[in-house]
């Protein structure tokens, strides 16, 4: 037996802790669905990134095939390539792409990745938080934008410097984010033109990294009895109610599914990438740096620098590879004994302890079938997420920093998200051994679509409870 009609709830960085662990708030209406189908953890990519994980998760596709390996996008092997991916970056279809081959309508809240809007008949677009500002053409049709204005006013993309702001200030207006993700999503789900509704809202993940610190006792920058203790806990609730009345928004037979791009865990620091490829004779500067200073590449001296690195909540360590970067010097038969060098030299490093940071290295040429666009040469995870990567130089006294360069930030982003599905024919309990490439066959399991071969994942529909 198939829905009517299926409604995706995306709660970016979702953690299962907070939703469905021992000390998880009550969330009678996410925990409600739970109880009545199906739950588990939903492993994510690696890497763990808002981009490209939900772009993983809607083409059943790796961050290799799609050739997006973060937020911040090489576009060729230029020193100064990087930039912002957009939607225009996905080459590979994502399931409303089929959904509307199919026949079927679609309607799309806040997904990552799809800005600028795809152009796309019975597709309605509201683009996500990379929408630059209010004058750019952020929906398809074009008219839908006055259509959401009459409906529910501005129409919020993000929080704008929300690591900088007072504590309470941006609370406030991340609780305001939230009713407005929602309320944009609640007028597409009474209009019933569509058969497809998914949205996404980033306002767990922007609370959590501001606030993770006040609420977990175990966060080494803690205080006990801070009056934001329960900042997390009470966005969760908020989120909640406002997931029970879009569930009500929508027409009887709606199967629900409820989805997190990653998890988020404590952060004890940052790990200065870039002045540890300096200390250890592989990145050279023209000039020693007098204060911190943003990385960028007028900076080196690429004729004796060997790696380089971009930080953010993992690092991407790129190779200057002889025929492959302008300037490069590392020749390509040099280049795999460099890099099990390099992933030994970075497995050893120490915490402020002295003891082992336990940081993963991953080598994307191993795990991913394929290479598409630029990807970087290593992918490391500092104290397996533990430590972020900062990325900027002149960090003299130490590698090991409490202050990150992005500003204040308390959470990394974590392995496992969630999974939640309540409808027609979904198993029951808890499942295990989910990933984010079985979304987007599931979705074209419960609309009655064949499933490609080259997604990766597998449908839920065909999982037993653990």
């Amino acid at each position: 037996m198939k829905p009517e009609r299926l409604l995706i709830i995306g709660l970016d960085s979702a953690a299962p802790a907070c939703v469905f662990g021992p000390g998880a708030p009550r969330l009678p209406f996410l925990q409600g669905l739970a109880e009545r189908g199906c739950h588990g953890r939903l492993r994510s990519c690696d890497p763990p990134i808002t981009v490209p994980a939900w772009a993983c998760m809607m083409s059943g596709k790796d961050p290799g095939a799609l050739g997006i390996y973060g937020f911040r996008h090489r576009t060729g092997h230029a020193y100064d390539s990087e930039k912002i991916a957009t939607s225009l970056d996905v080459l590979e279809k994502r399931v409303w792409n089929i959904l509307a081959d199919a026949g079927l309508r679609v309607a799309l809240v806040g997904v990552p990745l799809t800005y600028p809007p795809p152009k796309l008949d019975g597709v309605r677009v509201i683009a996500d938080f990379l929408v630059p500002d209010a004058s750019a053409e952020f929906t398809h049709p074009p008219e839908l934008k006055q259509e959401l204005q009459r409906a529910i006013g501005d129409y919020q993309f993000d929080v704008e410097n929300f690591r900088s702001e007072s504590p309470q200030v941006l609370l406030d207006r991340l609780h305001a984010l939230l009713e407005n993700r929602f309320a944009a999503a609640k007028y597409l789900a009474r209009s019933g033109q569509w058969d497809f509704l998914m949205m996404v809202d980033m306002g767990i993940d922007r609370v959590q990294h501001a606030f993770w610190k006040y609420c977990d006792p175990a966060h080494p920058a803690h205080e006990a009895g801070n009056p934001l203790a329960n900042s997390i806990a009470d966005f969760y609730r908020a989120a909640d109610r406002e997931a029970g009345e879009l569930i009500a928004a929508c027409p009887p037979g709606t199967a629900v599914m409820v989805v997190s791009d990653h998890g988020a865990r404590a952060m004890h620091g940052g790990v200065c990438v870039n002045q540890w490829l300096i200390n250890e004779g592989l990145l050279v500067l023209k000039d020693t740096p007098k204060a911190v200073v943003p990385f960028t590449p007028d900076l080196v001296d690429w004729t004796r620098t060997k790696a380089w690195a971009s930080g953010g909540y993992y690092a991407r360590v790129f190779l200057n590879i002889a025929g492959r970067e302008p300037q490069g010097i590392v020749h390509s038969d040099e280049a795999p004994a460099l890099l099990d060098d390099l992933t030994r030299r970075i497995e050893s490093m120490q915490g402020p302890d002295g003891l082992p940071l336990g940081n993963r290295v991953l080598c994307p040429a191993t795990i991913y079938n394929r290479l598409n666009g630029s990807p970087p040469d290593l992918m490391v995870y500092f104290g397996d997420l533990s430590w972020r990567a900062v990325g900027g130089v002149g960090y003299n006294d130490s590698i090991l920093v409490t202050e990150h360069d992005t500003g204040p930030d308390g959470a990394n982003h974590d392995m496992d998200g969630i999974f939640i599905l309540d409808g027609p024919g979904a198993p029951r309990g808890e499942l295990s051994g989910l990933t984010l490439y079985d979304i987007a066959p599931t979705i074209l399991d419960l609309m009655g679509l064949p499933i490609p071969s080259d997604m990766i994942g597998t449908s839920v529909m065909t999982k037993g409870a653990a």
